[in-house]
């Protein structure tokens, strides 16, 4: 860390280039969800420790030293670039770390690494290829009209706990790629491979002040950032309750705000999609990776099944036969399938949705319990087995929220009509998924589909290019894409007159 103080635990607030304890000194035990034990010491911040990181963002922006906001494109583009090698370099010791603060596998642990390399690739070389500004025809040789943007200022980023980098990526790399300073707050339950970026964020060359990082509870860190008033932006991923309460703190500021707030994503099987063996077995094993890749603990969770009736029985048998094969254990283990999920709380509220379903008429065909203890489950850890609801229907709670671990609910139709009605049936509109082998009804219920994301055939890819957002209650705002580069700008009109001539419209 060239030029910087060395950090050590629990020093993982960082602001104007240092890293500091919490102003309170207080700190927080980072536990492994396999085994609840604690691994990571990191400082609990709070109000005082997000003033001192803002201030030192404003002070980058606002003309401090490495005036950040008015580098070169092509240099800001090419720190973001040495981030990207300095990820890949790094791909095992983050991958593995994420692993054991999410609980997620150590495979799902480098995807992710590599997509946040992506990530930042991506936004380099979209920011420096972008024209410098839109010329507008005033219709006179003598006035040059230009519509530039302009990086937006000091960006609060509340980022959630299941996809920790992931997330902090998509907007740590538009927010720096468009000029802007930050301070991230990522969730108290994974913060470290949040902390890491950021001293990779230093090695790569990033001006003092521009990275910010404060670890703390969203009830002090992120409700004093929503409402900070030298903040310019709020951009936050998580839950719909905390979601809202962040717009309300930073509505009177006025500020830009970005919100995304998760979904309940159908995914649609038309028994044409079966037709044969290896058809079959194609859907049955996407509704699976849909389902329950990291425990079900994803946004865009296939956490619906809507089937069509003719080929329920024997596609349920098949998916409860195959959901009961996954191996859980710790996600560093050889062969698991699937990690833990994060907390207990989690897990406990993930029992509480079983509960309920099974008194409100599901019909439990796989999972539905915590599974026994063996050597890659260590009793203490939050496991919980991949559960298939069946029989399940609109009003029950299961199949109305956001559920965020690994349970599958199925529900059934007769025809197209009704299976768009059920797959629109939600609060939510993050994503969805149908599967056809006819091409007119894939691309026509595909665009009756009220989802930010539309998957044909496939289900959770996701491309840098494209954006990333939800209809309904999944939040307001777009993430990845050039949509999401321009969340980070604003749009300035510089009108020139060349020849500059009186008026006269008063008398004088």
């Amino acid at each position: 860390m060239t030029g910087q103080q060395a950090r050590q635990e629990p020093q993982t607030i960082h602001a104007g280039g240092e890293w500091r304890e919490a102003a309170s000194g207080a700190t927080r035990d980072i536990l492994d969800p396999a085994d609840a034990l604690p691994f990571a010491v990191v400082a609990e911040g709070d109000e005082k420790d997000v003033d001192l990181a803002v201030a030192a963002a404003r002070r980058a922006f606002d003309g401090g030293q490495g005036e950040w906001p008015r580098t070169p494109v092509a240099e800001r583009a090419a720190v973001l670039r040495r981030v990207a090698d300095l990820l890949v370099r790094d791909r095992e010791t983050l991958g593995l770390l994420e692993s054991r603060d999410a609980g997620k596998t150590v495979e799902e642990g480098r995807v992710d690494i590599d997509c946040v390399a992506d990530a930042f690739r991506y936004f380099a070389e979209l920011a420096a290829a972008e024209a410098p500004g839109r010329v507008v025809d005033a219709g006179s040789a003598d006035i040059h009209s230009v519509v530039v943007h302009e990086p937006v200022g000091v960006c609060a980023l509340i980022t959630p706990w299941n996809y920790p980098l992931l997330q902090a990526s998509w907007k740590i790399a538009p927010a720096l790629a468009a000029g802007n300073t930050f301070v991230v707050k990522p969730s108290e339950i994974t913060p470290l491979t949040t902390i890491a970026l950021i001293e990779l964020l230093v090695e790569a060359g990033l001006p003092t002040g521009v990275a910010n990082i404060v670890t703390g509870p969203g009830h002090s860190v992120g409700a004093r950032l929503a409402e900070h008033p030298d903040v310019d932006l709020v951009s936050f991923t998580g839950g719909l309750i905390s979601g809202t309460k962040v717009a309300q703190a930073a509505a009177p500021g006025v500020k830009k705000v970005a919100l995304e707030l998760g979904g309940k994503n159908p995914n649609v099987v038309f028994a044409d999609a079966c037709a044969t063996d290896e058809a079959f077995d194609t859907a049955v094993d996407q509704a699976l990776n849909a389902a329950f890749i990291h425990s079900g603990q994803v946004c865009s969770a296939g956490a619906r099944l809507i089937i069509e009736e003719s080929i329920r029985d024997r596609f349920v048998a098949e998916l409860a036969r195959r959901a009961s094969r996954i191996r859980l254990g710790r996600g560093t283990e050889d062969g698991v399938e699937c990690g833990p999920l994060v907390s207990e709380q989690q897990r406990a509220k993930v029992e509480a949705y079983v509960e309920s379903a099974l008194q409100e008429g599901a019909v439990l065909r796989s999972g539905g319990k915590r599974p026994e203890a063996g050597h890659t489950r260590p009793a203490t850890g939050y496991f919980y087995e991949p559960t298939v609801l069946d029989h399940c229907h609109r009003e029950m709670r299961v199949v109305r929220e956001e559920v965020f671990g690994p349970v599958l609910t199925v529900e059934t139709f007769r025809t197209e009509d009704e299976a768009v009605a059920l797959a629109n049936d939600t609060e939510y509109g993050l994503a969805g998924a149908v599967w056809t082998a006819d091409a007119g009804r894939a691309r026509r219920v595909a665009g009756r589909l009220r989802h930010g994301t539309i998957w044909i055939n496939d289900f959770h890819p996701y491309l840098p290019q494209a954006e990333w957002g939800g209809f309904g209650k999944s939040g307001v705002g777009r993430e990845l894409g050039p949509a999401g580069l321009a969340e980070y700008r604003e749009t300035k009109h510089v009108y020139q007159n060349l020849a500059p001539r009186p008026v006269r419209w008063f008398a004088g």
